[in-house]
């Protein structure tokens, strides 16, 4: 086998291409080699683009190119993927997970370990899963005739053991027999071919595959010593020297040290800036730091230049996920009408509704009906929507919702089955396939139809819960790589450390080149030691780590190439990258250095141009109707009032199902008016809080309350029952007379130049008082009698009280009563006082009236 070694190269490495095309077609004709008939192989998929040119430029139109491939793409050229059996080892993490689950509840102490630790085995799951796939990609990197020795050697390294690390271990012995029953990877059949000649690349370390198709090509023909039958076989090394990986390099990059996140997010974005108004470009930005990368993409969106990202970003972060994951939590049980409403708003036109301006109005009055009658789950709005187009609507989607729910345990090819057929019924297919992330959702889902028959490993049955779960693992770990621009027209790329050497970048730009992000300690494998991962075939820590450093070396051999750093991360201290540390001695050994950053803004001074806030006038704004809440809004803070009610500066409370202290009140006021509505005369104790009881029952199923989560609050109530029964006894021999509830009032006094008064008055009786008859307003209250007592210790400054005296002076519209209406007191109940039902009482509460809406009218 021929080699070239980096060194060889006549030109330099800014523009290798020419150089290794050079050195290939001389070997070739050197050697009589065809060169139509023969391989070459390039480390990744990006590469193959400007070998194809350099080989066709260098060759012309007189003679034939070689075949320019990956090891990938030539072994899917030659015949279609193996599928594997169920159970069977596919590397396809998201089937394997389901595969491995099952492997290891199937073993005595994997079922007791999931009962005793659940995440515990989760992570062992996910170990399992990625152990698996190194130990059979490394295996499949080997010849086929040598694999049954290999297998061996591997048992032999695995062997059980006991003490430390066993369990670690044992899961390693389930990975290698997991890995070794799995049908052959396409790679497989690169050995049986034989080109006229093997020509490998090698960029970043050299490829395993590689390595062993050479080898087992330069060895095919071979009878005795003759080396007649010899595959040709060529390997052009690009890669430094691993002891002084900077000798070589020919220009030295230039850094910029930054003093906090943004400050290197922006220094980022303006050295991109300065490249491309030079016009230089593509540009490389090394996505090192992900977070950092995404904030200098937000930024260079402001300046609309043409990006394409080849690392992509979480799947599970998209539009068309969310909307998936919507249709998840609005089928779960006892789901709360939050998480629908926010599914009802994604943007779909929903079952019955043909265009989006019907779905959103259909969605307005849905959301508007549960906000009035404080309706949180759906069973709720079950109950409460009864008849009407919203009803009739939203029971076309409650079904819907129901049926995909109600599925019993099926396998995953039927749930996959189940979930297409309910997102065609609500609308979402077709949305998801018009997107570029939902046709990447499908196809994570093994939904699209390329894949539809690719289940075979989720053969066991699952819930709704564990598809559920599994639907959420898969989209978590996928990544969504944009496919909207062709690589090709962008002026900047966003590719990882790997994919950037030998690419034709006019400059690269690598942030977060600190010890934090670039050349830190590798991470040792979790279930392998180093000496056991070297004898699989696996990369070592320290293999990854002289891999990655030769993708840095080949990063600053390219053109016009900036290192930024910054030297804190919130309040981490961040020192350079070691490689940075290490790239310094090198060039100051031969008398260089690393270049500063020279910061192309210009700093202006703009002139003090102060701004004086105007009055507010909004008389447009002014609500046509005042509540007790917002009155006492008004009188609390005018500002507040005015950014609250005419601004409408305010966030809508969550729907959720969560049955907080608020929805208890609100069901206390509702079983209180149906008892007393329905209440004629006094009867037994016993009676009544049957009565009371019934009463709670059906307000509970009326407003769709979970009876497990409103426990605490039944508890609450069975202590309240009786002790407002005996003091309900005690008024009523008092003289006292329930007259209504829920009285809803609204008046337009004269003084208020047609500004409505509105309430609803939670209750009204009719009491006898040292004076002679009277109507009490009572108000429910569930908190603290405290409190209560502070806000009637000056009545002025009570409000509520007063507004429900004012709306029932005189409901006509003036504040003055007559001589035959009975006088009013006022008083809050407070119901949730451990020493029982006590009232608080607002003395004098008409005058307070009076004076209320005195001082609204001024």
């Amino acid at each position: 086998m021929a080699t070239i070694d980096r060194n060889a190269l006549e030109k330099p490495l800014q523009s290798p291409w020419a150089a290794l095309v050079d050195q290939a077609l001389s070997w070739a004709g050197t050697n009589g080699i065809a060169l139509r008939d023969a391989v070459v192989l390039v480390p990744f998929a990006q590469l193959l683009a400007p070998a194809r040119a350099a080989f066709s430029n260098a060759i012309g139109t007189a003679a034939w190119s070689p075949r320019i491939e990956t090891t990938q793409t030539l072994a899917a050229s030659l015949a279609p993927p193996l599928a594997a059996e169920p159970g069977q080892l596919g590397f396809d993490p998201a089937i394997d997970r389901l595969a491995a689950s099952r492997l290891l509840r199937a073993q005595t102490w994997g079922a007791a370990w999931e009962r005793r630790d659940p995440r515990g085995f989760d992570t062992a799951t996910n170990e399992l899963v990625a152990a698996a796939h190194a130990i059979g990609r490394a295996a499949a990197a080997i010849a086929p005739s040598e694999r049954a020795a290999h297998w061996a050697e591997a048992r032999r390294v695995l062997a059980p053991i006991a003490g430390p690390g066993a369990e670690e271990q044992l899961l390693a012995r389930v990975a290698l027999e997991w890995a070794s029953a799995a049908a052959p990877l396409a790679t497989d059949r690169l050995f049986a071919l034989t080109p006229s000649a093997w020509i490998v690349l090698q960029a970043g370390g050299a490829d395993a595959l590689c390595a062993h198709l050479i080898a087992a090509a330069a060895a095919a023909g071979s009878t005795g010593g003759s080396v007649t039958g010899r595959t040709p076989c060529l390997w052009l090394n690009t890669d430094a020297d691993d002891d002084a990986p900077f000798a070589a390099l020919a220009q030295a990059p230039t850094i910029a040290v930054c003093d906090d996140f943004e400050a290197e997010a922006e220094a980022t974005a303006t050295q991109i800036l300065a490249h491309v108004h030079a016009g230089r470009w593509p540009i490389a930005l090394v996505a090192e730091d992900r977070l950092l990368v995404r904030r200098v993409r937000a930024l260079l969106d402001r300046h609309r230049l043409q990006l394409h990202d080849e690392t992509g970003w979480k799947l599970s972060t998209t539009r068309a996920a969310a909307q998936l994951i919507g249709l998840f939590d609005s089928s779960q049980p006892g789901a709360a009408m939050d998480a629908v409403l926010d599914w009802l708003k994604s943007g779909i036109r929903w079952p019955g509704k043909t265009t989006a301006a019907s779905t959103d109005a259909a969605v307005t009055a849905l959301e508007a009906h549960c906000r009035r009658h404080h309706l949180g789950r759906v069973e709720a709005v079950n109950a409460a929507l009864r008849d009407g187009p919203l009803a009739h609507w939203w029971a076309g989607l409650a079904a819907l919702l129901a049926a995909f729910a109600a599925q019993p345990r099926q396998p995953l090819a039927a749930w996959l089955g189940t979930l297409a057929d309910t997102l065609a019924g609500c609308g979402l297919w077709n949305a998801l396939l018009a997107d570029d992330a939902g046709r990447q959702v499908l196809a994570a889902l093994r939904l699209d139809a390329a894949r539809a028959g690719a289940q075979g490993a989720g053969a066991t049955p699952m819930s709704l819960a564990e598809f559920d779960a599994w639907v959420r693992w898969v989209l978590e770990h996928e990544s969504y790589v944009p496919t909207t621009r062709e690589p090709g027209e962008a002026q900047v790329i966003v590719t990882p450390l790997a994919r950037v050497m030998l690419r034709p970048f006019a400059a690269v730009v690598l942030p977060g080149a600190d010890d934090k992000h670039l050349g830190g300690a590798g991470k040792p494998h979790p279930l392998f030691t180093d000496a056991q991962a070297a004898t699989l075939g696996i990369a070592t820590a320290a293999e990854r780590q002289r891999t990655a450093l030769q993708c840095f070396v080949h990063a600053l051999a390219l053109p016009h190439v900036s290192l930024l750093r910054r030297r804190l991360d919130g309040a981490e201290p961040l020192a350079a990258s070691p490689w940075v540390e290490r790239l310094s001695l090198a060039l100051a050994h031969r008398g260089d250095a690393l270049h500063t950053w020279q910061d192309p803004r210009v700093a202006t001074t703009l002139p003090a141009t102060p701004i004086y806030c105007t009055s507010p006038a909004a008389p447009q704004l002014l609500p046509a109707r005042l509540s007790a809440s917002t009155l006492e809004a008004l009188r609390a803070c005018p500002y507040r009032f005015f950014a609250l009610h005419l601004l409408r500066l305010r966030e809508e409370d969550e729907l959720d199902g969560e049955i907080e202290k608020r929805d208890f009140g609100t069901w206390l006021h509702a079983v209180l008016y149906r008892f007393h509505l329905d209440r004629d005369a006094p009867a037994a104790a016993p009676i009544e809080l049957q009565r009371l009881q019934a009463a709670a029952s059906a307000a509970q199923a009326e407003l769709g309350f979970d009876a497990a989560e409103f426990l605490p609050f039944a508890a609450s109530f069975a202590d309240f029952a009786p002790r407002y029964i005996a003091w309900l006894h005690e008024r009523d021999a008092a003289g006292a007379q329930w007259q209504q509830g829920e009285h809803n009032v609204t008046i337009e006094p004269a003084t208020l130049d047609g500004l409505a008064l509105h309430g609803v008055i939670d209750r009204i009786d009719r009491v006898r008082t040292a004076a002679g008859p009277a109507l009490q307003l009572i108000d429910y209250k569930t908190g603290s009698v405290a409190q209560l007592e502070a806000k009637v210790r000056d009545p002025l400054e009570d409000t509520q009280l007063a507004f429900y005296a004012a709306l029932m002076l005189d409901e006509a519209g003036s504040p003055t009563a007559t001589a035959a209406d009975p006088p009013l007191n006022a008083a809050y109940l407070a119901l949730d006082s451990r020493k029982g039902i006590e009232e608080i009482e607002h003395p004098d509460v008409a005058q307070s009236a009076v004076a209320l809406l005195d001082g609204v009218a001024v």
